[in-house]
């Protein structure tokens, strides 16, 4: 695999308050391991050789909204320009930001400890079968393959695939584990998945504005048919609007879930969204 160095802007300041360089952690915190990086009059040397210009240190330095990583020699942001703009953001794990919008909590938590909030609302046990319907940067679908489930996760966005594919903290989906990475819509994959399928589905879709067709009784039903009896769900909802405009997007979430056949269903207030489950057979 190659080597990819990414540079945390505050370490991009200890290199430039050091007289000779100084020891910095170079994978986002995803290990304990950390490198030398010698100062070289103007510039930086990294492990592989690199040369890394000051200019260019005191621009990560600056930047504490975008990610910077070094691949083959050259330095480049974790950002994609496109019909929209994708980039990781350098909190610790990164989120992914899509047109000025996070795609994970970090307000008061982060990334990692939200994906497992999640991956606790439905338990996967050793041996189960997981569909983690919106992959983003695969914390949900790591973090349920640890707990020894095999997770299927999907993803539709190409772009969101790339940058997990540099991000050090979603490895795992790519290393041949417990974690198969299916792209498509899920709207339209789920379709293709038999009967009974599924143990347990992680619903973590985008905001309703993005993918309203998530959110349908139409997909719930499909949720519930691959799923087992008594197989769980968590749905992720967040609040949005509710604070300022009076809506209550849970509740209309878990209607739209009762008529689609679920039972049990709940509101999951620390992790923002709805647990429900399929009844056993014959109940």
């Amino acid at each position: 695999m190659e080597r990819i160095y990414f540079i945390l802007p505050g370490d991009a300041l200890r290199l430039l308050l050091s007289r000779e360089g100084a020891r910095v952690n170079l994978d986002l915190r995803k290990t304990n391991r950390t490198f030398e990086v010698l100062r070289q009059g103007d510039a930086f040397l990294l492990p592989d050789g690199t040369r890394v210009g000051r200019a260019v240190i005191e621009r990560i330095a600056k930047d504490e909204s975008t990610l910077y990583f070094v691949r083959g020699g050259a330095v480049y942001k974790a950002a994609i320009a496109g019909r929209h703009y994708y980039k990781l953001v350098p909190t610790v794990p990164p989120t992914i930001e899509i047109d000025g919008i996070r795609m994970h909590r970090t307000k008061g938590t982060n990334p990692l400890r939200d994906a497992r909030r999640k991956v606790e609302a439905v338990k996967p046990g050793e041996g189960e079968t997981v569909l983690d319907t919106c992959m983003g940067l695969g914390y949900t679908a790591i973090e349920a393959s640890k707990r020894g489930a095999y997770v299927i996760t999907v993803e539709k966005d190409l772009n969101v695939l790339e940058l997990a594919k540099i991000n050090p903290w979603s490895r795992e989906l790519f290393t041949g584990g417990k974690v198969q990475v299916v792209q498509g819509d899920v709207f339209e994959v789920v379709k293709k998945f038999r009967e009974g399928s599924f143990d347990a589905v992680i619903h973590d879709p985008p905001r309703f504005s993005l993918a309203g067709e998530l959110y349908s009784e139409e997909f719930y039903r499909e949720l519930y048919r691959v799923l087992k009896p008594g197989g769980r769900l968590f749905h992720y909802v967040g609040n949005p609007g509710g604070r300022y405009r009076g809506k209550d997007l849970q509740k209309g979430v878990m209607e739209r879930l009762r008529k689609a056949g679920f039972v049990g269903v709940k509101r999951v207030k620390e992790a923002l969204g709805v647990a429900a489950r399929k009844p056993e057979k014959g109940k």
